[in-house]
C-alpha cells in the first residue's frame, strides 16, 4: 500500500479519479454477476443474445471510463477504457468483447479529432488480443491471473501502437504518459481478472450445486412414481395375460387384448427409464403446454 501511495504521489495522480474509475469497474463486476446469474437461469437464451446484451453493458462501461479520465499530471489524463473490453472477453468470449469494442468505437468515432482512427483501431485490437488470450487460457485449463497480466502487457503494446499512429505528437504523448498507461493496462487488467474469474467460478459452483439438487429431487420423485406405477402395472399385465389365454385365438377381442399388452409393455419400459435418470433434459413447451421432463433423453436413451 505504501508503494502504491508513493507511485501515485510521484505521478501526481488525482486519487479521486482513481477511485472513480475503480468504482466503475467494480460496478461492472456487480452488474455482470447478476446478469450472468440471470442468463444461467434461462436455459433457452440464445448465446448470441447473451453476447450482445453483456457486450452492450460493458461497452457502456467502457464509455463511462473514457469520460471519467484519470488526471496524472497538470492537464494530463489517461483512461482505463481497455479494462471492460478485456475483462468481458476473457470471461464471456470474443462475441461479447467485439460488441463492447464496437459500442465504445462508435462513441470514440463520434468525438472526432485527429486521434479518432487510432482510438477505434486500438479498441478493436484490444478485443482481438483478449480473444486470443482466451483461446490460450482455455487450452491451459481456464482463465487465471497470469492470462490477465499477459493480456495487460499486450494491451500496453497495442496502446503504444495507437499512439504511433499519431506520428511525432503521439510519441511525445506516450513518452509523457507511459508509466500510468503501464499501470492501468498491466496491473489493472491483471488484478481485475482475478476478481472476475472468482465471480465466474463461484457462480459455476453454485450452479453445479443447484443442478445436483434439482437432479436428486427429480430422480427421487421419478423412482417413487415408478414404484407405484409398477405395482399397478403388474396387476394389469397379469390380468391381460389371463384374459388372452381365455379368448379365442385371432378373434377381435384377442387382438384388442394383445394391443393392451403392448401398451402395458411400453408403460413398463417408461417405468424402467424413470429408474435410470442421470440428467435433466426438457421437452420445449408448445402453446399452452409447459416444458416437461424428457424421460428418454434424461435416461441417456438413444
Amino acid at each position: 500500500m505504501d508503494v502504491l501511495r508513493a507511485v501515485i504521489a510521484r505521478l501526481s495522480v488525482d486519487i479521486h479519479h482513481v477511485i472513480e474509475a475503480a468504482g466503475i469497474v467494480v460496478l461492472g463486476l456487480v452488474v455482470y454477476s447478476y446478469a450472468r446469474r440471470w442468463f444461467d437461469s434461462k436455459r433457452h437464451v440464445a448465446p448470441l443474445l447473451r453476447a450482445m446484451a453483456l457486450g452492450l453493458i460493458f461497452g457502456i462501461l467502457t464509455i463511462a471510463l473514457m469520460i471519467s479520465r484519470i488526471e496524472v499530471g497538470q492537464g494530463t489524463y489517461v483512461d482505463a477504457r481497455a479494462l471492460p473490453i478485456a475483462l468481458i472477453t476473457l470471461v464471456e468470449g470474443g462475441g461479447a468483447g467485439l460488441v463492447a469494442a464496437l459500442v465504445a468505437s462508435a462513441y470514440r468515432a463520434s468525438l472526432g479529432g485527429a486521434g479518432a482512427l487510432a482510438g477505434v483501431v486500438g479498441l478493436l485490437a484490444i478485443a482481438g488480443a483478449a480473444a486470443l488470450a482466451l483461446v490460450w487460457a482455455r487450452r491451459s485449463g481456464g482463465v487465471r491471473s497470469r492470462h490477465g497480466f499477459v493480456l495487460g502487457a499486450a494491451v500496453y503494446i497495442i496502446t503504444f501502437g495507437s499512439f504511433l499512429m499519431l506520428g511525432v505528437r503521439g510519441v511525445e504523448l506516450f513518452s509523457r504518459d507511459w508509466l500510468p498507461l503501464l499501470i492501468v493496462s498491466v496491473i489493472g487488467i491483471g488484478g481485475f481478472t482475478r476478481l472476475f474469474v472468482d465471480v465466474v467460478n463461484a457462480q459455476a459452483a453454485e450452479a453445479a450445486r443447484r443442478d445436483a439438487a434439482e437432479l436428486r429431487a427429480v430422480t427421487l420423485l421419478a423412482r417413487a412414481a415408478a414404484h407405484e406405477i409398477n405395482n399397478a402395472l403388474m396387476v394389469v399385465s397379469g390380468g391381460l395375460a389371463i384374459l388372452a389365454r381365455r379368448l379365442p385365438a385371432q378373434s377381435e377381442d384377442a387382438q384388442w387384448a394383445e394391443r393392451a399388452r403392448e401398451g402395458a409393455n411400453k408403460v413398463k419400459d417408461i417405468v424402467t427409464r424413470m429408474n435410470t435418470i442421470t440428467q435433466i433434459e426438457e421437452v420445449p413447451g408448445r402453446g399452452l403446454l409447459a416444458p416437461m421432463l424428457d424421460i428418454r433423453r434424461s435416461s441417456g436413451a438413444p
